[in-house]
């Protein structure tokens, strides 16, 4: 069955909007996870502009669902993630420059880096994940260094999406859709785990949401932005529902 993992980054980041205590990230994994999420996922940046040290570790001691840590590969997270052991660390490229991650990690470029990363964390116990672009390539790659998941990246089926018109008949939206699904196609060719996110929101996760082979979705700044109106559990909530209804068939028969 199709499962959430909630991204609380943004909760981090409105607190250090403020340089001050609240709120706080382990509050909104709580609520998360009453809220029906499956796993909770944070970006522990080079330039900690979110998400702290701090918040890793009190996370990795409290929250009662799997924890996914997204981070660069860099000696220092690599380290960091060996040491706290969450169940899923999953390698992303990084910008300081950049607003949010854009763009997927090119594991071709950086095939020998890569392997030693994610074998350093294999050693440790953890599951490894790669952020990729739909690029058959890519998936054949990450394979090469030993991934155990491939989450897709999203992001360019959600903007066509977006300026389309929300039409998800578009033939810009059916077409990055498609290379979301051949990507999927593959990575379960390849015997790793199909994941995906990045920009999906209430109105365009149900296409995506309803592709064979996918196991997870990772969403968090629609998430937490409908959650300042209607709170982090109702939010969660909302997004599962729409997700389980899409990846179920009867649901999709009737």
């Amino acid at each position: 069955m199709i499962e959430l993992g909630v991204n609380i980054d943004h909760v981090a980041t409105l607190r250090e909007a403020r340089k001050t205590y609240e709120p706080e990230p382990v509050w909104a994994a709580v609520e998360a996870h009453i809220g029906g999420a499956d796993g909770i996922t944070v970006h522990l940046r080079e330039d900690r502009r979110h998400i702290q040290d701090a918040d890793v570790e009190k996370l990795r001691t409290l929250t009662q669902i799997k924890l996914n840590l997204e981070m660069a590969a860099t000696d220092e997270m690599v380290a960091i993630a060996c040491r706290l052991k969450p169940e899923m660390a999953m390698l992303v490229p990084e910008g300081r420059q950049e607003v949010t991650t854009e763009g997927g990690l090119d594991i071709i470029a950086q095939e020998g880096k890569l392997k030693k990363a994610i074998d350093r964390l294999t050693q440790a116990g953890i599951i490894s994940s790669v952020f990729i672009d739909a690029d058959p390539a890519q998936v054949e790659a990450a394979a090469r260094i030993g991934a155990r998941v491939c989450e897709i990246h999203t992001g360019p089926y959600a903007h066509a999406f977006h300026n389309r018109g929300r039409d998800a008949e578009s033939p810009a939206v059916v077409a990055e859709l498609d290379r979301i699904a051949a990507a999927g196609e593959a990575i379960c060719r390849l015997g790793m785990r199909f994941n995906a996110g990045h920009a999906l929101n209430y109105f365009n996760v149900q296409p995506v949401a309803r592709l064979p082979g996918l196991r997870e979705l990772h969403i968090g700044h629609a998430i937490v932005s409908r959650a300042v109106f209607i709170g982090m559990r109702e939010a969660v909530r909302e997004m599962k529902r729409l997700m389980r209804e899409a990846a179920c068939p009867a649901s999709r028969s009737r």
